[in-house]
């Protein structure tokens, strides 16, 4: 673990990063996903030194998950309850309703050429508008309640604490510092693609954006199961009422945060090809979009051996958060227990990201008196428990490419996911490729829990289909989602945009 003084923002002898990595609410302190994608990254390309800007909801809980990479200079952080920023008290030179205007627009239309403007009304870098003055002071209280008017039919309430938290937001990555680097990578849009489009702005230097998952459409679903945003519009059947809520001003503003990032970025990576439709649809430009998988260390997982084991076994590999669906994973293995009696079924990851949704699963867990069948074992090293594995189990609501099924993948463990993201990619096939693979698991739709829980006993019952399944899904895995082949392309990604200012690239 690093020290507390290994988490300050020095860089070695004053250097500057060749490549400045921005993220949102991960790295270095959740583990897993984006956050070990994040470490990998800096680990594969040890010829160039990075940065990382940490976006957070407020301070980090707990010490970093990740050890940390010779070539990673510093790690900054931005909080997002942070009120101490800027330093100029004076309104700028506008008039509040000018600014509530321009506000409202930027979170309804996304348009580059008003984050521009907003960006000079925050005044230059390193004296920017003070957040007190920006959030605070009178000219601020008209400012939202004129934008209010666009919307009066809305909870004042909801709508106040909306305003609060997405333009607050967009003060705070306006306002923070911004590290000196040769090329800006947002590993999403949201507040981490502002931060990139800024610096783009402000630098003149290449702004590139990684998107694990469509980060405006996963918010989307986040903010529709929200149960602390309440409608205030009940418009039935009647597709003509165009009255905005604040369920829609939440999530309408997180698209207009992305149509900011794709105009402003140089190239705009999705994990697979279907993705870039979403990026397509919210204004990304068909010229910047590239595909580049996910990768997996084939030597490293290649080398799991399966561990006897009494019981059949099933796992679910991720975070405990809703849009993993462990309720339904739970549910599963209720009904995959009355076919296989003595049935473990694991839940391994972290679960303090959302601690009151992982509370509720465990007592779901104990209420339908399954606390001999599921345990969760908090984070895990995947590739010592790989083995003693037979079936992964991926039940998300969203996913993107999931590093897990790679891995296990990698190692020979078949698997059975809901049909999101790349899921059926990977277990399947692309489109076009041309060759026979074959089948290296199944997918179901989302929350269809009884070919779910089919799907799984058809490879518990049967070792021969169960090995089949596992070794067509390594082969697949080997030949595509190879790691040192995804380095090399982000390594001609970064070369492409350094126009000559990575010091490690000739």
């Amino acid at each position: 673990m690093w020290r507390d003084e290994d988490t300050m923002p020095v860089g070695r002898a004053g250097e500057v990063a060749d490549v400045c990595l921005i993220a949102e609410g991960c790295y270095p302190y959740v583990a897993g996903g984006v956050s070990t994608w994040i470490d990998w990254l800096i680990r594969s390309h040890p010829e160039l030194t990075f940065s990382v800007l940490a976006i957070l909801p407020g301070a980090p809980v707990g010490e970093p998950r990740y050890l940390r990479p010779p070539n990673l200079l510093s790690i900054e952080q931005v909080r997002l309850d942070d009120n101490q920023l800027g330093s100029d008290h004076n309104w700028p030179a506008v008039p509040p309703e000018a600014m509530g205007e321009l506000l409202g627009r930027l979170l309804s239309e996304g348009d580059a050429h008003q984050f521009g403007e907003l960006i000079k009304l925050m005044g230059p870098p390193g004296h920017r508008l003070a957040l007190d003055t920006l959030l605070n002071s009178p000219q601020a209280w008209q400012a939202m309640c004129h934008h209010y008017g666009s919307m009066p039919h809305a909870s004042f309430l909801g709508y106040f604490w909306a305003w609060r938290t997405l333009v607050g937001g967009l003060f705070r990555v306006l306002a923070c510092p911004l590290p000196e680097a040769r090329i800006y990578h947002a590993v999403s849009t949201g507040y981490a693609g502002l931060v990139g489009a800024r610096a783009a702005l402000e630098t003149g230097r290449a702004f590139l954006i990684t998107e694990h998952g469509i980060y405006s459409n996963e918010r989307r679903i986040e903010i529709l199961m929200a149960d602390w945003i309440s409608n205030s519009i009940d418009s039935g059947l009647d597709l003509s009422d165009d009255r905005k809520d604040i369920r829609e001003l939440w999530a309408r503003s997180f698209e207009s945060f992305a149509r900011v990032a794709y105009a402003s970025a140089s190239e705009i990576v999705a994990l697979y090809e279907a993705n870039q439709a979403f990026q397509y649809a919210l204004g990304a430009e068909p010229h910047k979009l590239r595909v580049i998988p996910n990768g997996v260390d084939i030597e490293r997982f290649g080398r799991v051996e399966r561990v006897a084991h009494a019981r059949p076994t099933i796992a679910f590999i991720g975070r405990v958060t809703p849009i993993k669906d462990v309720q339904t994973f739970i549910d599963v293995a209720e009904r995959l227990r009355e076919r296989f009696a003595d049935l473990e079924a694991l839940v391994m990851g972290p679960v303090d990201e959302d601690p009151e949704y992982a509370q509720s699963c465990m007592a779901e867990v104990e209420r339908r008196g399954l606390g001999d069948t599921i345990t969760f074992t908090g984070p895990v090293n995947v590739a010592e428990r790989l083995g003693a594995v037979d079936v992964l189990v991926l039940t998300s609501i969203s996913e993107a490419l999931p590093l897990v099924i790679l891995e296990a993948g990698a190692a020979g463990v078949p698997c059975v996911a809901t049909d999101v993201g790349a899921c059926r990619e990977i277990l399947e096939g692309r489109a076009n490729e041309n060759n026979a693979i074959g089948s290296g698991g199944m997918v179901a739709p989302v929350g269809a829990n009884d070919q779910i829980a089919d799907a799984i006993a058809r490879l518990l019952e049967n070792p021969e289909r169960r090995h089949a399944h596992g070794e067509r899904l390594r082969r697949r895995v080997c030949e595509h989602y190879r790691a040192e082949a995804v380095a090399a392309a982000y390594g001609a990604f970064y070369e492409r945009n350094a126009a000559g200012q990575l010091q490690g690239v000739a």
